[in-house]
This record gives C-alpha cells, sequence and structure tokens, in this order.
C-alpha cells in the first residue's frame, strides 16, 4: 500500500504493509466554495460581538497581527479580506500589519511577498516584531500567574487591534490560533521565556488539544484578554490548507468555535499504542526546520509504545535553523536524559529550552530517527538524533526488532492530526 507523506512542497511515497499498518488521517473536508466570501462572513456576521466595521472610526489608527512565514496562513486571503472591511472607515497609511514571530526570525521582503501578495507589500506598512528589540517594546504589567509583559509598541499604541491566525490543535499550547497571536507573538523575549518555563512546560495538561487548565494556554489567554484584543479571525484549514471555515469576532468566543471545529477535524483515537509510528511536519512550510519538526515528532509519540520508535520527515531546508539558542541548548548535553537534568536544575529559562525540553522528554522514551534532505548525520548526531536515507528499510527493521505482531501507525500529515489512546482525550 503506498501513502504520500507531506514533505516539502513535493511529498514523499512510502510503500506499507497494510495488514500491520493504521493511517491516520484527519477527516478530508473540502475548502469552502467561496474563500473570500467565508471570510467575509466572519466578518460581518460574527460569533461573537458587532462586526468589523462597527469596531472602528475614522481617524482612526489599526495593528492586524498575522503569523510568521513557519506558519501556513493564508494571510493572503486573509489581510485582504479585512483591509477590505476597512476600506472607507480607515485610511491606509494609519494601518500596520505586524508579524507575530515570538521569538523567531522576521521574514525577509521576498517572504513577505510570498506570504502577504504584492498589492498589500506595496501600500501596507509591514513590520517584523523582534522579542530582543526594547525600542519595539512596551511594559503592559504582569498578568497570568506571575508573567512579567511586555508587548509590540505599534500594537499597543494603535486605537483599533486585530488577530488573525489559524487553528489547528498545539503541542504544548493545546490549540494555535487567537490569543497567541499577542503573546508569544507579539511580546518580549523575557515574556516568553516565562511562559514556556520548564514548569509550564513540563505540565502533563500542556498538551495537545487542552485549552482550559492547560498552564500555558491559560497565561496566554489571560494576557490577551488583559491588554485588549478589538477583534479576532480565525481560519481552519483542510490537509491541501485551504480555507474549510472561519470565525470572527470577540477574542474568546471565536477562538472556542475555532478549536471545536479543530477538534473534530484534526484530533483521532486509536485503541493501543503502536510499536513504529511514522510522522512528518506536514510539508512546507512546517517542515523547514528541525526545531519546527519536535511538534511532529510530539504528535507520534502520544501513541506509541514507550520504548518503542519514532521516524519523522522533515525536509529542514533550514537547518535547526542557525538563528536562536535551539541547536546551542540541544547540543549542551551528553544524552536526553543529561538534557531534561539540566533543564531542571536552571532556575533561569533559556531561548529555546522548551522545544529542547519536549524533544528531550519524546527521545528519553523511545527512539527517534530522522529523515531530511538539508541536515547532515553529524547535525542530527549532536541533536541525538539518528538519520535514514530510506524510511521503509528502517521501518522494516524497526518492526522486525519489535517481534510478531508489531504494528505501524502513519501520520501522513503531522501534527494536522493529532492521534490519541481512546479514554485519554
Amino acid at each position: 500500500m503506498k501513502v504520500r507523506l507531506a514533505y516539502g512542497q513535493s511529498g514523499l511515497d512510502l510503500d506499507i504493509d497494510p495488514r500491520r499498518t493504521t493511517v491516520v488521517e484527519p477527516v478530508h473536508h473540502p475548502a469552502a466554495a467561496d474563500a473570500q466570501g467565508t471570510l467575509r462572513t466572519a466578518l460581518r456576521d460574527p460569533v461573537a460581538g458587532p462586526p468589523l466595521r462597527e469596531r472602528v472610526r475614522p481617524g482612526q489608527t489599526v495593528a492586524i497581527s498575522a503569523c510568521d512565514g513557519t506558519r501556513p496562513q493564508p494571510r493572503h486571503l486573509m489581510i485582504p479580506a479585512v483591509l477590505d472591511e476597512l476600506d472607507g472607515i480607515v485610511r491606509t497609511e494609519d494601518v500596520v500589519i505586524l508579524v507575530a514571530t515570538g521569538t523567531h526570525r522576521g521574514n525577509s521582503e521576498a517572504e513577505l511577498r510570498g506570504m502577504f501578495g504584492e498589492e498589500v507589500v506595496d501600500t501596507v506598512r509591514i513590520v517584523n516584531h523582534d522579542a530582543r528589540d526594547r525600542n519595539q517594546l512596551v511594559w503592559m504589567g504582569t498578568y497570568g500567574k506571575d508573567v512579567p509583559v511586555w508587548l509590540n509598541r505599534a500594537w499597543v499604541e494603535a486605537d483599533v487591534r486585530i488577530t488573525t491566525g489559524f487553528v489547528e490543535p498545539h503541542f504544548f499550547a493545546g490549540f494555535s490560533g487567537g490569543p497567541k497571536l499577542v503573546a508569544p507573538g507579539l511580546a518580549a523575549l523575557e515574556t516568553v521565556l516565562v511562559l514556556h518555563d520548564a514548569t509550564r512546560i513540563g505540565d502533563p495538561r500542556a498538551t495537545w488539544g487542552i485549552v482550559h487548565g492547560n498552564p500555558v494556554h491559560d497565561d496566554v489567554r489571560a494576557i490577551a484578554e488583559a491588554t485588549g484584543v478589538d477583534f479576532s479571525l480565525d481560519v481552519v484549514l483542510n490537509r491541501d490548507k485551504d480555507i474549510v471555515a472561519a470565525f470572527g469576532g470577540d477574542l474568546p468566543a471565536m477562538h472556542a468555535a475555532a478549536t471545536d471545529a479543530a477538534r473534530k477535524m484534526a484530533m483521532r483515537p486509536v485503541p493501543a499504542p503502536f510499536d513504529v509510528v511514522v510522522t512528518t511536519n506536514s510539508g512546507f512550510p512546517l517542515d523547514q526546520n528541525l526545531y519546527q519538526a519536535v511538534k511532529g515528532m510530539s504528535a507520534a509519540h502520544q501513541v506509541v509504545r514507550s520504548g518503542g520508535t519514532i521516524v519523522c520527515a522533515a525536509e529542514c531546508k533550514d537547518g535547526f535553523p542557525d538563528h536562536g539558542s535551539y541547536r546551542e541548548v540541544l547540543s549542551s548535553a551528553s544524552s536526553p536524559r543529561a538534557l531534561l537534568e539540566r533543564i531542571a536544575a536552571r532556575p533561569p529559562t533559556e531561548p529555546d529550552q522548551w522545544q529542547v525540553q519536549i524533544q528531550a522528554r519524546i527521545q528519553s522514551d523511545c527512539r527517534v530517527v530522522m529523515h531530511t534532505s538539508y541536515l547532515s548525520d553529524s547535525d542530527l548526531a549532536a541533536a541525538h538524533l539518528e538519520q535514514t536515507r530510506d524510511i521503509e528499510a528502517t521501518v522494516a527493521e524497526a518492526l522486525e526488532k519489535a517481534g510478531p505482531g508489531a504494528r505501524l501507525c502513519v501520520l501522513p500529515e503531522g501534527p494536522m492530526t493529532i492521534p490519541y489512546l481512546e479514554g485519554r482525550a
């Protein structure tokens, strides 16, 4: 049986034995017949609160938050839809689009043109948020569970603040979208470090699909609600990254409706753990680096048995990446278990340690083998990972080692579908 894995922009074919394999994919939902009409309806007939046009007045300034280039948000559709609603009320020169990078690198002009489209880039001011640039940041106070909050100055000083994003299960924040477009998206490094500290990330409730009671999401939500969002627009995407549904309005109610839709589309129960799980990181743009590929590993870890094998296919065109501290933290100890001990013993949070903490926890429980096109064997060895050039041979070897009756699970879309053991949702 052939299974197509999402990998880069081209994909990979995997030949597997259907008698011992379970393939877990999102339930396919066709794209909305009229994407622009769907967005327009969400803006004019929101889940809660008045339409967007009733929330703005002439002479006001507007800040729009959008995902960075590592996320498949259909910005080229969503941002023009928002701008169309503002047309005739707010001047274009009074609008700023903020790329909610969190601690990621800013996007280049070429990337921005690909993300937003030529017309938006040429007519609207776009700013990459920089969590390390003090000139961009404003102190807001302490919110949630003792989180010191600095936010982007252009965001804070705007008269009207609009978040735009997409909602899918998230490996430690529960779900993406909504309040994450404020913090960590537009927050200072110091704020992000507290939101991602070892205690929060280590909490068993900081995982896929859990929002309320999740210490990360509880604080993220508290920050957005306390500092103010005037309107939010989120979409849910299918496996082709097309818009299936759109939700607009007051942030809490809008995000609740969007997460409910995403949960039904993207979370699937399985009856028992598997000996081997093949996963991806959903292809481009999500599998651009190893840092992001931890999400694919985490999706697989939900249903692999302790001591089993995860094979993760992620192109990693952007390497580890080179920016940020992920590579440095990942190679700072001799083993995954030593990394966990080091992180637990270190009071201050280091940038990117949260990703390392989750990865090390997975690697301490099972074997993880990568298939990449841009990272060498030695690169991966420094990350305590193996590399395979032949996924099918590695899977066959792992199944044989696991013994008669060994079972395989394949997640062709990686974290676009989150499997979970029945009774543990």
